[in-house]
């Protein structure tokens, strides 16, 4: 059995010899992110799945994930080491639900959150994800019937900032949905120093006594990291998924930070070993691949995204 020292390194000799990428999203394990070219939240990681000059894309990551990269680099090899690590989002909204509702609505805008499987990416005219959110939605045209899918929370959290009314699909985030508010005001009154730092996939992101507060902010998982990292403060509150605070200790030494709850952990990430990476890497395994004619449709939302 190998040593993890034994098991990066080898790790390390693969990526040189297939000219390979591991991409790594915040909420793996730390060794994962470690051992990572790239570290960032699923609109970094979109990214730099375009850019990347690579000819294998190992993603560490949940299914969607991956097929987001295969989507946007179709001639590179995309593999994932744990095929049936899922995501509660990608699972509460198909492509035929949007179907539906654009036959009902055929002038109407569907955006979609990229924590969606390629097949619903397919019927959705503008992706986004939780950094650039706001952004594609102040820039849709006016008058026009917009539904925004699929996480409810982060569709009204964004209705509220902007004052767009748009239909919200009903679907959560099974990680961030236990964020209410009761918790963040107890973690407000109980670190009176602290700012107490949002991902708005959180059924507290529409909260007004939340909203409201100087010291609570809402932001995606790279937002949280620039704030931590900007910010004189010393003390922060963590309202996301606990796997974000590797990285926040990493980048930030002096700092404290206290996770919200202990039980706000993404199990299917944490699905992700450097064993099952290694295999995947050795053995060019769970190749993702999406059908050419989804590819083609789905492309265009994703683009858009990219593009703002």
């Amino acid at each position: 059995m190998k040593t993890q020292e034994e098991i990066i390194n080898r790790i390390r000799q693969l990526k040189q010899e297939k000219n390979a990428v591991i991409l790594a999203h915040y909420y793996t394990r730390p060794e994962v992110q470690d051992v990572a070219d790239y570290l960032g939240d699923s609109l970094g990681l979109s990214q730099e799945a375009g850019k990347t000059s690579a000819d294998v894309i190992v993603f560490c990551g949940v299914h969607f994930m991956a097929e987001t990269a295969s989507i946007i680099s179709p001639q590179k090899k995309v593999l994932i080491p744990v095929p049936d690590a899922g995501c509660s989002l990608a699972e509460g909204v198909c492509g035929k639900d949007l179907a539906e509702w654009k036959q009902q609505n055929p002038d109407g805008l569907v955006v979609s959150y990229v924590n969606t499987t390629a097949e619903v990416k397919a019927y959705t005219d503008y992706c986004c994800t939780s950094s650039n959110a706001l952004k594609v939605v102040r820039n849709l045209p006016v008058g026009k019937k917009v539904l925004f899918g699929p996480d409810r929370n982060l569709g009204q959290y964004i209705r509220w900032t902007t004052g767009r009314d748009m239909e919200v699909w009903n679907a959560c985030c099974c990680v961030h949905q236990p964020i209410d508010a009761e918790m963040v005001l107890h973690a407000l009154e109980q670190y009176p120093e602290a700012d107490v730092l949002i991902h708005p996939e959180a059924s507290c992101s529409h909260d007004e006594r939340v909203l409201n507060h100087p010291r609570t902010f809402m932001y995606s998982t790279a937002g949280i990291l620039k704030h931590a990292k900007e910010s004189p403060k010393k003390q922060f509150v963590i309202a996301t998924e606990l796997g974000t605070l590797h990285q926040l200790r990493k980048d930030n030494p002096e700092k404290e930070f206290i996770p919200i709850h202990s039980d706000l952990i993404c199990t299917e990430m944490k699905k992700i070993t450097l064993e099952n990476l290694l295999e995947a890497l050795e053995k060019e395994q769970y190749e993702v691949h999406v059908p050419q004619e989804i590819r083609e449709r789905a492309i265009v939302p994703i683009q858009r995204m990219v593009n703002l």
